[in-house]
């Protein structure tokens, strides 16, 4: 895509008054005039593991892939002051995260980082949260991506772990990749990541990392038995059992 292809927009952010079912929207309890059904449910949510754990004292907020911008929206009703700036590649969502956030960019992010639409811009925080998996060069991404943060500032993403045992179950036992609509085997996803991956993506960027959070999950689609995941929870089944890894990351240098 050319620059012709990166729509620029700002708008004055409203706050707003949500009650708790706003955070976790499905096709029964979507907003009626800015949300679509034809919108995945995975992606429109507000993601609480990822709000309670952006850094206090952050000013300003990078979402990559903010979606229709319900996570960044969340982030300013608790921290009042808060600016946050969105990039969505799917135009009709980010037509709902722009009535949410203070800026959204819309387009590919590789390309809008190769466009300076983010030349001299730094952040707090930046969120990349079921992003990493999605593009072409994940490791490029990061490196470029760690020239944006402030002192002191922090990547925070969150990935699928292909290790997890419904990999392994279907490629021994059914004989075939699992093709799904979302979760891990997501058909959309072009990189896939376990652990050790991951140390490698990071480092690769010159950023520390540590896993933040570990999602167990027994069977990846929801299902009764995950409850008893903890059972689990421990080396060296704990990665078999780890449908997601949320990372924090900062540079080494700082």
């Amino acid at each position: 895509m050319g620059n012709a292809l990166i729509e620029f927009v700002s708008m004055p952010h409203t706050q707003h008054q949500v009650d708790e079912s706003a955070l976790t929207l499905g096709p029964d309890n979507m907003h009626p005039d800015t949300e679509s059904p034809s919108f995945n449910p995975s992606y429109i949510k507000a993601r609480s593991n990822i709000v309670k754990r952006v850094p206090s004292g952050s000013r300003r907020v990078l979402d990559v892939g903010c979606a229709t911008g319900a996570t960044g929206e969340r982030l300013k009703e608790l921290t009042p002051g808060l600016q946050v700036v969105g990039v969505e590649l799917d135009p009709e969502m980010a037509k709902v995260a722009r009535t949410r956030l203070d800026e959204v960019l819309v387009g590919d992010v590789g390309e809008i980082l190769e466009s300076g639409a983010l030349e001299g811009q730094r952040f707090d925080c930046i969120i990349l949260a079921d992003l990493l998996e999605h593009v072409v060069d994940p490791w490029e991404l990061l490196r470029t991506l760690v020239r944006h943060l402030e002192p002191g500032g922090t990547i925070m993403s969150s990935l699928p772990n292909v290790r997890h045992v419904s990999t392994i179950f279907s490629l021994l036992f059914a004989k075939r990749w699992p093709y799904r609509d979302r979760g891990i085997h997501d058909r959309t996803h072009l990189r896939f990541f376990a652990q050790r991956n991951l140390k490698d993506l990071f480092e690769g960027a010159g950023l520390s990392m540590k896993i933040a959070k570990r999602t167990l999950r027994l069977i990846e689609t929801p299902h009764r038995l995950n409850r008893y995941s903890w059972i689990l929870g421990f080396p060296p089944f704990r990665d078999l059992v780890t449908f997601q890894y949320l990372i924090l990351a900062r540079p080494l240098d700082r």
